[in-house]
């Protein structure tokens, strides 16, 4: 599993208290709007959708705000109108960092990415520096424990459409085309397969090893980046060793 994919795992078995609870609801919120209003309202036809919609269930996010979020994204409600934009840099150790915004207001969420990583040793870049060092995938999480077979799981998931399956001690990862990603999904869910989390993410083609006081920096930018508001997804290219992530959380 990536540097990254393991850090946000960490983190998101972390217990939350009810404002970062709020935040997070927001957000994927905000990305079921932004998802219907691109790719129109039914599930099954827009799979940016399908996936922003299980990513808000999968966070105890109600129906009922699912639903108000698709409505306001067709038009069927007012709300604010949101914009993506992505702003490119790097941070401690020369980590290329990329930043997804979903925002009602470009300068606001330039400024505020801009000293985030002014105030945390990184340095904002031009469009184009970092991005061809990502490439779009889906990911998805399974729980290792209650009988998963490695083995199986990389079968179903193969037949469904899926490049490759990585294992950790904790879970096993499997990766997607975009594309493929609510198919293999469903496959492995059918099979009975227990699925953490299924997303689609940006992953780095190289990484780069972080120790010590770097990865200590570097993970502070990455943790204040994703939480500004308007801040979707944060991707970066680092490799940490699973034990000096564990200290780090802890």
């Amino acid at each position: 599993m990536s540097g990254h994919s393991k850090w946000s795992t960490i983190k998101r078995k972390k217990s939350a208290n009810d404002a970062q609870r709020s935040k997070l609801w927001g957000k994927l919120l905000r990305f079921v709007e932004v998802s219907a209003r691109e790719g129109g309202g039914n599930i099954e036809g827009n799979p940016t959708l399908a996936t922003a919609v299980q990513k808000a269930k999968a966070a105890s996010v109600p129906n009922d705000n699912i639903e108000r979020a698709i409505k306001r994204g067709t038009g069927e409600l007012e709300g604010e109108t949101y914009e993506e934009t992505t702003y490119e840099g790097y941070g401690p150790a020369g980590v290329a960092v990329l930043v997804r915004c979903l925002t009602s207001n470009r300068n606001r969420a330039a400024q505020d990415v801009r000293s985030v990583f002014n105030a945390r040793q990184g340095k904002l870049s031009e469009p184009g520096a970092v991005a061809w060092m990502f490439e779009p995938k889906g990911i998805v999480i399974v729980t290792r424990g209650g009988g998963v077979d490695e083995d199986e799981v990389f079968l179903i998931a193969a037949d469904a459409g899926a490049e490759d399956v990585r294992t950790s001690e904790e879970s096993v990862e499997v990766v997607t085309p975009t594309d493929a990603l609510k198919p293999v999904r469903e496959a492995l869910e059918a099979a009975g397969v227990t699925i953490e989390s299924a997303d689609l993410t940006m992953i780095p083609k190289t990484t780069v090893a972080v120790e010590g006081n770097d990865a200590k920096k570097l993970l502070t930018l990455v943790d204040d980046l994703e939480e500004l508001d308007d801040v979707q997804e944060v991707y970066a290219n680092f490799d940490i060793s699973d034990d000096v992530l564990a200290t780090l959380a802890s």
